[in-house]
């Protein structure tokens, strides 16, 4: 494996950890924003404000629960990405010194 099949190997994995992350915080956003406008919709009926003003809140906590919780898994995913990247980078160097020592044969 060249240096170049090397480098665009772990760019191809560092792309795809990147691209979970992005998918995460679109969907916590995408939380958010269907709690807010869930809210909008409460405050917006007849219902005594302070009843509403509760039921927002704790709509807007669980919202924000679940899209940090997302965000952490997707980080963690992320980062198991880039170790397995760099485990791989490891034995591919190692082969590669193997091959120039002429230690391994191919």
């Amino acid at each position: 494996m060249s240096a170049e099949q090397i480098t665009s190997s772990i760019e191809s994995i560092e792309n795809e950890a990147e691209k979970t992350l992005d998918k995460a915080r679109s969907r916590a956003n995408d939380i958010i924003l269907k709690a807010k406008e869930e809210a909008d919709k409460v405050l917006s009926s007849e219902v005594p404000l302070d009843d509403v003003k509760g039921e927002c809140e704790q709509i807007l906590v669980k919202a924000r629960k679940k899209a940090d919780k997302d965000i952490e898994a997707s980080k963690k995913k992320a980062s198991e990405i880039r170790t397995g990247a760099s485990k791989k980078m490891g034995k591919i160097t190692e082969r590669i010194v193997n091959i120039v020592t002429g230690a391994k044969q191919v």
